[in-house]
């Protein structure tokens, strides 16, 4: 037994399946272990906490054995092609890996299997990562949610009756319980910021045209999704960042280690949040000025309000377009979709247009507010997870809310185009994750992940959730 093996029998240190990416290039280069090894670890814990969290669900073992095969072979000869080299990582199900069934959480693309890879899949296989397989997402990734007619709900390993959010909630619970170091993607509208807020987890959506996305399935949230990272640490962040930006990315320089000036936005429009979240941000809020940090409070926020009256122009008319490619096929989609289609074909091609100048109009407001201000600090979601089976919370803070009360803090980025990251909070009043996020101005991707890895030094270590522990 490797010293790196008999260390990890210890109870406090980590298994090979724990490990992140960056410790685990570390262990590859030392020769503590191999790719091979931390495979079949994962495909181990993959085994055992899957079928309670449901959130793998096209395994591809043969694929990622072969991955980790040649990985061996290159770290062994001290050639390996970077950082992310022997990792194992997921991919969402909406984001296309050649070879492996795609299907967008909707029968209609039950039996797809696409023959190439998308843009930023290819740049990870390009960099050795070890492709585990596909994880589950809501129908055509347009809830908050992770549950749909083909694989049903994913459940957050937290709490199994709740849900972890959407629409990366497979994606969520594959990297909160091991199963992966690091999960990949997309943020639509806070698609992969909520449910690391409701796991524990760092995620991560960068400015728009950071990560391209050529090659995949058509695109109904006109430029607003992005493909991006989810990690237990803001390392793991950055390097995965790096490999799916390519050039784009080094073009990019991260702000000096100094005094922001940060805007602390407790809630949107008067918008209720659960109390526990509340609390939570608000000592975050207190953190980072006992930091140095310069932090202004504003309690009646209103510049995102016109982003969420747009929203379902944009959502719903993109999906109406894409059921029109289609022939309409009602008998093969959930009723959920098929009322948001029925809503988007009422949409006339001047509500749309409108929609989109509105975005532009708050944009011009939003460059003038960071002319003054460097972040954005708010709740990650306003409300705490919810029954598994359900698409949304009714009431937040004992107030009714609709289908997006839950997420109003995140849309706005999308349509903007800005990066943000959700971090896990200091406290948690419940037992349950919390998350913050974190907002800066657009292509400012380096200069935010500079400040959460200088951030991350002050918050807890990453806390495994209850299912782990098998």
């Amino acid at each position: 037994m490797s010293a790196e093996r008999a260390a990890l029998a210890m109870t406090s240190v980590p298994e090979f399946w724990q490990l992140s990416a960056t410790d685990l290039a570390t262990a590859y280069r030392d020769g503590a272990t191999t790719p091979e090894a931390v495979l079949q670890a994962t495909l181990d814990r993959i085994e055992a906490v899957n079928p309670r969290v449901n959130a793998i669900i096209t395994l591809d073992a043969d694929g990622a054995r072969h991955a980790a095969r040649v990985s061996t072979q290159r770290w062994r000869a001290g050639q390996p092609l970077g950082r992310l080299d022997g990792v194992p990582i997921t991919v969402k199900d909406n984001i296309l890996v050649r070879g492996l069934r795609a299907t967008w959480g909707s029968r209609l693309y039950a039996d797809f299997v696409p023959e190439a890879d998308e843009a930023p899949v290819a740049r990870l296989r390009e960099a050795g990562a070890v492709i585990l397989g596909k994880t589950n997402v809501p129908e055509f990734t347009l809830h908050g949610y992770t549950d749909n007619l083909l694989f049903g709900p994913t459940r957050n390993p937290w709490a199994l009756a709740l849900t972890p959010g959407g629409s990366s909630g497979g994606a969520v619970a594959a990297a909160a319980t091991g199963m992966g170091a690091i999960a990949i993607g997309t943020d639509g509208g806070g698609s992969i910021r909520r449910p690391a807020a409701h796991t524990g987890l760092v995620g991560f959506k960068p400015s728009r045209d950071t990560v391209p996305r050529a090659g995949g399935f058509p695109a109904i949230l006109h430029d607003f999704e992005v493909v991006g990272p989810i990690a237990r640490c803001v390392d793991d962040i950055v390097v995965a960042t790096w490999v799916m930006a390519g050039p784009k990315w080094r073009e990019q320089s991260a702000a000096p280690n100094v005094a922001r000036r940060i805007l602390y936005i407790p809630t949107f429009s008067n918008a209720p949040v659960d109390p526990a979240i509340a609390s939570s941000v608000a000592d975050i809020a207190s953190d980072l000025a006992r930091l140095g940090h310069q932090v202004e409070q504003d309690d009646h926020f209103a510049l995102a309000e016109p982003i969420a009256d747009i929203w379902p122009v944009i959502s719903q008319a993109g999906l109406a377009w894409l059921m029109t490619q289609h022939g309409e096929p009602h008998d093969l989609i959930g009723p959920a979709i098929a009322e948001m289609a029925a809503n988007g074909q009422r949409y006339s091609a001047s509500d749309y247009v409108n929609a989109l100048d509105v975005v532009r109009k708050v944009a011009r407001d939003f460059d003038a507010l960071f002319e003054t201000f460097d972040l954005l600090l708010t709740p990650a979601t306003a409300a705490m997870p919810w029954p598994a089976e359900l698409s949304h919370p009714d009431v937040i803070a004992g107030k009714r809310v609709g289908p997006r009360g839950h997420a109003v803090f995140t849309p706005f980025a999308n349509a903007l185009g800005l990066p943000a990251i959700s971090l896990p909070a200091r406290s948690w009043p419940q037992n349950m994750p919390i998350g913050f996020q974190l907002v800066a101005n657009r292509n400012g991707d380096a200069a935010l992940l500079s400040f959460a890895r200088e951030y991350e030094a002050h918050m807890q270590p990453f806390r495994w959730p209850p299912v782990t522990q098998l």
